[in-house]
């Protein structure tokens, strides 16, 4: 009877034992895997190292190829279906390395920007990283008629002889347009009223290079490049900066911008937070900031209550320089910036797009 009895109540403990895991198991959610996002192949350059894309409100994709080396086909070119042409022309393309610089013709173009339906071209004048030839400047053109509607050249004390003006925003709220200097460290303002440019948070430690290498698996990539990627948040009124060689990011107030003392533009920087090293950034329209972390072939972005996340990494990212944004999709270039040492005849450089951060 011990022994009945004994294994009566073992059947039992088994019994409940198998109750509480069967509900166990029917309480415990099932959680989906997150899906690794898409991404879409655009246009590829083969031999031509592409750097700025920007997609105007229609759709249309503008890239830029800066004069690095020799054997630059095109410094604008609009991309269709895949194929590359030259914007507006030929003959705005057609300057070479070694010939005389002309007013109407790109020299060393770093940054391209749509907004409505012009395009802003950024020319450094400075082809092969050298000092500048003549005034950095901005050709403006109309993308439909693609005639040429203004030209703003840098004024004298804006820049300096190793300048190397890197990338632009928009601040139509303002009528400003922000730039960065990456040669020489600093910002640059441009008020479109006036036309005159003006230059703050020169050789600031802000917007100065904070390392001299950036470290690809076990392979040093040695540079210091200063202020570098600019982003415009429209919603605070606040612009982002941050320098390539460098693990900081910071902003500043665009009404500060307009402020005569050097020291009180300085005082009103702020520290934001500490990323990856990028290299160009840009807001969406949720307050999301998207940039690189180019050392991990990746694509973050960083939401309005400062957390940091990961869009998307792996061998699809290379050097992830410029961004744009159309209808939901984050365009962006693989410029492939520390895998070329001379020749690029048989790299591939890309266009791509992904969705963007829900």
């Amino acid at each position: 009877m011990k022994n009945f009895s004994y294994i009566i109540i073992l059947s039992v403990l088994l019994f409940s034992c198998k109750e509480k895991i069967e509900n166990k198991t029917q309480s415990t959610p099932v959680i989906a895997q997150t899906e690794t996002p898409k991404i879409t192949p655009i246009a590829s350059f083969k031999g031509q190292q592409v750097t700025g894309v920007s997609v105007s409100n229609d759709g249309r994709i503008f890239a830029n190829f800066p004069r690095w080396r020799k054997g630059v086909k095109y410094s604008v070119a609009e991309i269709t279906n895949g194929t590359t042409a030259p914007f507006p022309n030929e003959e705005w393309n057609s300057w070479k390395i070694g010939n005389k610089t002309e007013a109407n013709k790109f020299i060393g173009v770093q940054s391209v920007v749509v907004y409505d339906n012009l395009i802003y071209v950024l020319d450094t004048r400075s082809p092969l990283f050298q000092e500048v030839l003549d005034a950095p400047r901005i050709f403006v053109f109309d993308i439909n008629t693609k005639k040429l509607e203004h030209t703003y050249i840098l004024n004298e004390d804006a820049y300096h002889p190793n300048s190397y003006i890197n990338d632009l925003r928009l601040d139509k709220k303002n009528n400003k347009i922000y730039f960065t200097d990456s040669g020489n460290s600093g910002l640059v303002i441009l008020d479109l009223k006036t036309e005159k440019f003006t230059r703050v948070l020169d050789n600031h430690s802000s917007t100065a290079a904070e390392v001299e290498f950036l470290t690809f698996e076990d392979k040093k990539w040695t540079n210091s490049v200063n202020s570098d990627g600019i982003a415009l948040d429209t919603k605070n009124d606040k612009l982002y900066y941050h320098a390539l060689s460098g693990y900081s990011l910071y902003s500043i107030p665009t009404r500060v911008l307009t402020l005569d003392d050097e020291k009180d533009i300085e005082n009103a920087v702020t520290f934001e937070a500490k990323t990856s090293a990028p290299d160009g950034m840009i807001f969406d329209e949720n307050g999301n900031l998207y940039y690189a972390d180019l050392e991990h072939n990746k694509i973050m972005y960083r939401k309005p209550d400062g957390s940091i996340h990961t869009l998307v990494e792996g061998d699809a990212i290379k050097w992830a320089d410029t961004f744009s944004i159309f209808e939901g999709y984050l365009y962006f270039t693989n410029s492939r910036i520390n895998e070329v040492t001379a020749d690029i005849s048989e790299m591939e450089f890309t266009i791509n797009k992904i969705g963007l951060a829900n």
